[in-house]
């Protein structure tokens, strides 16, 4: 059987090491298993252990995607299986595994690169989001597209969409849009653009003097990154381009009242058309989870929020629309889903603040932070 995760460590000029590990799964977009999340924690984990490890590095085979995601099609699975019962232990091991490997990412002393190229979307994002050096290139293509399949951004989302300018991360998170490159950058959720081959940069960080100094070496990689960078030319920046349309469109006190002003904003512009369909196409329920978790998480730290969200995850794999929503993408992909509200203005809030509610009796991450 082929790894899903390939391993392999770099040697530098100076007798140090980078550690490289590579999604393996070209077929699915290399979408997170629980099998290759075990496996990257393991080895991200023993990587971060020894000093003679300068730099994590992650990339996706087969040209396509870094990540097009969780493996939903297994959470699915998971779903009609425990389907009427008060748990689901699959999703609950899935969720947990998958967020401790994020928080692993995000508060490593080893310096983690991400190579962003192709899809990166929803558990991709995570593990590119938890990364000190996030690396864009001309094919990347970055979103939360949740509002499609009835789940909610996850993955550190409440955390990272709430640091975007203005009222942007509510828009991507209701609206699932992709961003380009230079989207991403000018948002701050990619470090550099990278017009070259990946081999080509590792050669070029392998080649550094590197130190006992941690933040010395940080420095270095900081510079030799600079260096290889390019400006994003030729790329355009809808985002960017419609910020102020988007604060209009986002200032609201509800988001009932928000997602009517996106519904109603019907002009001749492509990208913000699309960008309602989307909403208007997606699951009322994920409009009012994105509303409230990026609310409730806005003062609370990396740690609570990965537990926040592992409560709002399980109990989305109790509810129905999340399993409606991959039935209707990806197994019988009708593109019809029938979600348990028809409209935004239908979800109560009493139905809502029960997926804030801890399905278990001790967290699996109650140890974070």
């Amino acid at each position: 059987m082929t790894d899903t995760v390939l391993f392999d460590e770099i040697n530098t000029d100076c007798g140090r090491v980078i550690g490289r590990a590579t999604l393996n799964s070209p077929r699915s977009l290399n979408a997170l298993s629980l099998e290759m999340i075990q496996a990257l924690d393991a080895r991200v984990a023993a990587w971060q252990a020894r000093d003679e490890v300068v730099a994590i590095w992650l990339e996706g085979a087969g040209g396509k995607a870094f990540s097009a995601g969780g493996d939903v099609v297994a959470l699915y699975r998971s779903t009609v299986k425990h389907a009427g019962q008060a748990g689901n232990p699959e999703a609950e091991q899935y969720f947990a595994e998958e967020y401790r490997l994020d928080y692993r990412l995000h508060t490593s002393r080893t310096p983690v690169i991400c190579w962003a190229d192709g899809v990166v979307m929803g558990g991709g994002m995570g593990l590119m989001q938890g990364s000190q050096f996030r690396l864009v290139t001309p094919r990347s293509r970055l979103a939360m597209p949740e509002i499609t399949i009835g789940l909610f951004p996850d993955v550190g989302a409440s955390w990272f969409l709430n640091r975007l300018p203005g009222r942007t991360g509510l828009f991507l998170g209701l609206t699932g849009v992709h961003l380009n490159a230079r989207d991403a950058l000018d948002l701050g959720l990619a470090d550099r653009f990278m017009d070259a081959d990946p081999e080509q940069v590792l050669q070029a960080l392998a080649a550094g003097r590197y130190e006992d100094d941690g933040d010395a070496n940080r420095a270095l990689l900081y510079g030799r990154l600079r260096e290889l960078s390019a400006a994003p030319t030729g790329l355009e920046a809808p985002v960017s381009a419609h910020r102020d349309t988007i604060e209009q469109l986002c200032d609201g006190a509800t988001v009932d009242e928000v997602v009517a002003r996106i519904l109603d904003h019907k002009q001749c512009d492509g990208w913000l058309d699309k960008a309602r369909k989307t909403l208007a196409a997606g699951c009322p329920q994920t409009l009012h989870l994105v509303w409230q978790q990026l609310h409730r998480a806005r003062h609370l730290s990396l740690a609570e929020v990965f537990r926040m969200e592992w409560c709002v995850a399980v109990q989305c794999c109790l509810h129905p629309d999340f399993r409606e929503g991959v039935r209707a993408l990806l197994i019988d992909k009708d593109g019809s889903p029938r979600f348990r509200h028809r409209s935004v203005d239908e979800v109560s809030a009493d139905y809502i603040d029960g997926f804030f509610r801890c399905p278990a009796d001790v967290h699996p991450l109650a140890d974070l932070g």
